[in-house]
């Protein structure tokens, strides 16, 4: 409707044309895990990039991994001065990002939010992940991701 705020995928799609980034769009079945969507999408599993909601001590970033990991919690903490690690909960993720969970694109910077990436997914040339919605995946060059979004790079990830 007219007059309702874009949406996360409008937002994104905006903010990546104004920095002359270009991305491919994929419209698909809805996805709900980082299996299916390198399934519909047709991409190897690493190349996902999952973005996860996390509270460190009393702050909430986003952690970016390649979708074949798990977070690693304890190269976090170590790695972020971090006593207190947790996932946000849904609710907390759906009032910080607008979003279910599995839906949020790895760009923290859209919400506020500092943004972590594990340098593993650099790994893979190109990287994908949904993009606000469990039906709309983007693919980009990941080095166009990191100069886009310039993540503090570590090893998050197991």
């Amino acid at each position: 409707m007219a007059g309702d705020p874009p949406t996360v995928f409008e937002r994104l799609s905006a903010w990546l044309v104004e920095k002359t980034i270009p991305f491919d769009v994929l419209r698909h079945t809805p996805v709900f895990t980082s299996e299916e969507a390198a399934a519909v999408r047709g991409t190897p599993l690493a190349s996902g990039a999952k973005a996860l909601i996390c509270r460190a001590d009393d702050r909430f970033v986003m952690i970016v991994l390649p979708a074949d990991r798990k977070l690693a919690s304890k190269a976090v903490r170590r790695a972020g001065g971090i006593k207190s690690l947790r996932f946000a909960s849904r609710e907390e993720v759906e009032q910080l990002t607008g979003l279910q969970p599995g839906s949020i694109p790895p760009f923290g910077s859209l919400f506020g939010l500092p943004t972590w990436c594990d340098e593993r997914l650099g790994e893979q040339p190109r990287i994908n992940f949904n993009a606000g919605d469990h039906s709309i995946s983007i693919s980009m060059a990941y080095g166009d991701y990191l100069a886009a979004e310039q993540p503090v790079m570590g090893q998050f990830a197991e």
